[in-house]
C-alpha cells in the first residue's frame, strides 16, 4: 500500500496547502479519498493522471472536500475515450445528485457533453485519442453508502462510520481502508468521537483532521466538531495508532515554531509516529527509518 497526501489545508486559500485529498495505491487500484480543491493539481504534480483514478470516496460534501470532483470527472472521461471503466464513486446522501447536476442532460455541463459528442470537430479529437464513434457521455457508477457498511471492492474493503461534524445538515463519515495486510484510515472532517476511536483501533495509518490549537476554539460547537491538536493526540493514544497524521491544518499554527511546538505538545500525549502533514508527502505504513548518512 502506498499513500500520499496531495491536500493538507482548510477552505482558505493557500499556495502551500491545497484542499483536502488522499491518495492510496494498492497493487491495481488508485483510491481517492476526497477531492478539494487543488488537490487534482497536487495529483498532478505526483505523476498520477486522473485516467488512472479507479475509485473516489468522499467524506462529506463541504466544498473543500468535494470541488476538483468535476474536474476529475470531466478530465478523466475526456482523456480516456471510452477506453476504460467508468469511475466508481462513494459517498454521503446527494453524491448521485451532485454528480448528475454536473453531467446530466440538464445538468451544468450538459452542453459540454453534447458538444464533445455530436460536433465532428469533438469526434475527431475523440477518435484521435483512441476512442470510438459514437462517443458516449461520462456515467460514473455512484453508490451513497451508510454508516456501519463495509464496502467490498475485491482488492480492498472500506468500512464506513458516521463521525461528528456538520450533521444534521451534512452526512459526515470517515474510512477505513484495508488492503494488503495494512489499514489507512481517514477522518475527513470530524471532533473526537467514539466513533472515531473505534475506526481507528489499531490502525496503521490515521489521517486526522486538526483544525486548531487546543484551547482556542471559537465557541464550544466548534471545539466539538473539529479537532484540536491535543484532543487528536489523546485520540490516536487511545485507538493505539501505529502512524499519526496531521492534516487538514489551518495558518494559526502553520508557521515556523508553532508547528514545532504542536509536534512537542502531541508527543507528550501520543508517542507513536507522528507526522505533520505536507502536500505530496509519502506516508509509510511500516515505522518511519532514517536513511543511510552520505
Amino acid at each position: 500500500m502506498r499513500i500520499r497526501l496531495l491536500g493538507t489545508g482548510t477552505p482558505s486559500p493557500s499556495l502551500r496547502r491545497m484542499s483536502a485529498g488522499y491518495l492510496v495505491e494498492t497493487a491495481t487500484r488508485k483510491i481517492l479519498f476526497d477531492c478539494g480543491p487543488g488537490s487534482y493539481h497536487r495529483m498532478m504534480e505526483a505523476g498520477v493522471k486522473a485516467t488512472e483514478i479507479t475509485d473516489l470516496f468522499l467524506t462529506h460534501l463541504h466544498y473543500d472536500h468535494c470541488l476538483d470532483y468535476v474536474r476529475l470527472v470531466m478530465t478523466r472521461w475526456d482523456q480516456g475515450a471510452g477506453r476504460i471503466p467508468e469511475l466508481n464513486v462513494y459517498g454521503p446522501r446527494y453524491t448521485a445528485r451532485m454528480t448528475e447536476l454536473i453531467v446530466g442532460d440538464e445538468g451544468i455541463f450538459g452542453p459540454d457533453l453534447r458538444a464533445r459528442t455530436e460536433l465532428p470537430m469533438s469526434q475527431a479529437v475523440h477518435v484521435a485519442r483512441g476512442g470510438t464513434l459514437p462517443r458516449a457521455k461520462p456515467r460514473p457508477v455512484v453508490r451513497e453508502v451508510r454508516p456501519g457498511e463495509t464496502v467490498d471492492c475485491g482488492e480492498f474493503t472500506v468500512q464506513v462510520a458516521a463521525v461528528l461534524h456538520a450533521q444534521p445538515i451534512l452526512d459526515c463519515y470517515a474510512f477505513r481502508l484495508e488492503a494488503e495486510g495494512a489499514s489507512f484510515v481517514y477522518s475527513g472532517d470530524a471532533g473526537p468521537c467514539k466513533a472515531m476511536i473505534d475506526l481507528a483501533r489499531n490502525c496503521d495509518v490515521l489521517v486526522h483532521m486538526c483544525q486548531y490549537m487546543s484551547g482556542t476554539a471559537l465557541n464550544r460547537e466548534f471545539e466539538k466538531r473539529n479537532a484540536g491538536h491535543l484532543e487528536l493526540a489523546r485520540l490516536a493514544r487511545e485507538a493505539s495508532v501505529r502512524n499519526l497524521v496531521v492534516s487538514h491544518i489551518a495558518l494559526q499554527f502553520d508557521r515556523p515554531g508553532m508547528r514545532e511546538r504542536v509536534i512537542r505538545e502531541m508527543s507528550q500525549i501520543y508517542e507513536g509516529n507522528l507526522f505533520l502533514g505536507e502536500d505530496l508527502m509519502e506516508v509509510p505504513v511500516d515505522v518511519p527509518r532514517p536513511m543511510k548518512l552520505d
